[in-house]
């Protein structure tokens, strides 16, 4: 089994966890998320989903984890170049840009023509980048701005 293939697995199990209290950055789910990359509550925290799903993906299988250890979304887009691809796969890590430094991710689920669906934390069913829970995402491709395979 290929590491992205154990990290989607183990994001689906992360599937309705929600910040407590919601909105704060917080809760003992998001801390652990938070601790994985040397963060306390409080911080956004997509990134470290991703990257405490890659911890535990390869504590499972005994591969390296090969994610850079960051809360950064673009600092891991930045460490990772040897990592970039640009046709998605099932366990990929979709990375968004959206400027001035805000980045926000999450792990590709499946893709269908131009729409990438993804597992993401730190987000809502209302779309928010900022959101409060582990949920499901349907991203448009032309809106990605890549793709890290682990």
């Amino acid at each position: 089994m290929r590491l992205s293939e154990k990290i989607l697995q183990i994001a689906i199990t992360q599937l309705g966890v929600q910040e407590a209290p919601k909105n704060s950055n917080a809760g003992p789910e998001v801390e652990k998320y938070l601790k994985s990359v040397g963060l306390g509550k409080g911080y956004s925290w997509c990134m470290a989903f991703v990257y405490w799903c890659a911890v535990e993906a390869s504590k499972q299988t005994a591969l390296p984890n090969t994610l850079f250890k960051t809360g950064g979304v673009l600092a891991m887009w930045n460490n990772r170049p040897l990592l970039r691809v640009k046709t998605p796969q099932p366990g990929d890590i979709m990375i968004l840009d959206y400027g001035k430094g805000l980045g926000h991710t999450g792990i590709v689920e499946k893709v269908a023509g131009t729409k990438v669906h993804t597992i993401e934390g730190n987000t809502n069913d209302e779309g928010s980048r900022e959101g409060y829970e582990v949920c499901r995402r349907v991203r448009e491709l032309s809106k990605i701005k890549g793709f890290i395979r682990p």
